[in-house]
Formats: C-alpha cells, structure tokens, sequence
C-alpha cells in the first residue's frame, strides 16, 4: 500500500470515529500529499537510483560556481590593472616631447644670463625672456618641475654628481654645493637628473 492510499485509509477512519462526515477521495489525497512532501522528498534522495548522479550534479554546479567567481574577480583584477595602466599613459603622456624640450630652455636660460649693454641686444634680451617665461609655464602646467638641488642633500635618485669639492662650513659634506644644468622631473617621475657639484 503506497503512503497516499495509508494515508487516504486512516483520514477515512479517523472522520468516521469521530462522527464526520468523510471528506472526498480528492481532498484526502491532496492533504496527505502535502502533509508527506517532505517525508517523499527525502525518500526519493535517500532510495533513488538517480541520487548518487543528482550528487555529482551538485558537486559540478558548485564547481562551476567556484570557476565563475574566480574568472570573475580575475576580470575585475584586470579591469583594475588596464585602468591604472590608462591613468599612467595619460599622466605621463607627452614625457618624450617634453625631455626634448628641456635643451632648449637651457639654451634661453642662458641667453638670459649673458649681460648686455647695447639697447638693441636689450630688447632682443626682454623677447626671450617673454618666449622662456611662456614654455615655462607651459610645462609647468604640464605637471614639470624643477628638482631643488643647491643647498639640499644629496640625493643620488633626482642628481647627478659630476664633480667634487671639499666639504667647509658654508657646503656640509653630501650636500650640493652647485648646479651646473638644472633637473626636471614630470608628476613623480625624474625626466632629467640636476647635474651638480657634491661636497665631501
């Protein structure tokens, strides 16, 4: 006898004891089905043939879970990554263009620091200075700047030491006692080391 028709007899009883009225074959059935949903639920997952498959299922569900979370945040690692790579290009983007104009502004720094005395050299003086303060500008609102260096330690990541004086009180040893070309670096990074005069 299955458990529907158990459970159809002993309703069936039950009502009679007590004096009610029976309740239809339909309605027996349909409470019992849903009282023994769980019970049959786990029969079928302990009894059935397909239980030992349905195990297997799950077992490569949750792995294809496990590769779809790793894929996942392998993605997300690498959209992190093309974004920071995206953020350096531009920060640093035009570097090559600047450097090249770095021999040029010494050049017009050094035509500022030649002294003249004839009005017509006079003039010619005040145009560079204009056309040397504009690039200036230019790259610094490019984000360049000029390392500090005279009076300041050593520092062999952002100078370059090309020569060598004795240290005294006025030049403490590894510091800079001249700047002999000046250094730029863009942002954070050295487009081109001070080349100076070190103390020791």
């Amino acid at each position: 006898m299955t458990t529907i028709e158990v459970g159809l007899e002993r309703s069936t009883t039950m009502s009679k004891k007590e004096g009610q009225q029976p309740e239809s074959g339909a309605d027996v059935a349909k409470e019992n089905l849903e009282r023994s949903a769980e019970d049959l639920e786990h029969l079928i997952a302990a009894d059935s043939p397909d239980a030992e498959a349905t195990k297997q299922l799950q077992a490569e569900r949750d792995e294809l879970e496990d590769n779809y979370l790793r894929a996942a945040a392998e993605i997300k690692n690498m959209n992190a990554r093309f974004k920071k790579e995206r953020e350096q290009l531009a920060r640093y983007d035009g570097q090559k263009v600047i450097t090249a104009i770095l021999p040029s502004l010494d050049n017009l720094e050094r035509a500022l620091a030649t002294e003249v005395t004839d009005p017509a050299a006079e003039q010619l003086k005040q145009g560079v200075s204009m056309v040397a303060s504009h690039l200036q500008q230019a790259l610094k609102e490019a984000g360049v700047t000029e390392i500090q260096a005279e009076g300041s330690k050593f520092d062999p990541n952002v100078h370059q030491a090309v020569q060598t004086i004795t240290a005294d009180d006025q030049h403490p040893a590894d510091t800079v006692a001249q700047v002999l070309q000046k250094g730029y670096q863009l942002h954070d990074r050295v487009l081109r080391p001070a080349m100076v005069v070190v103390a020791k």
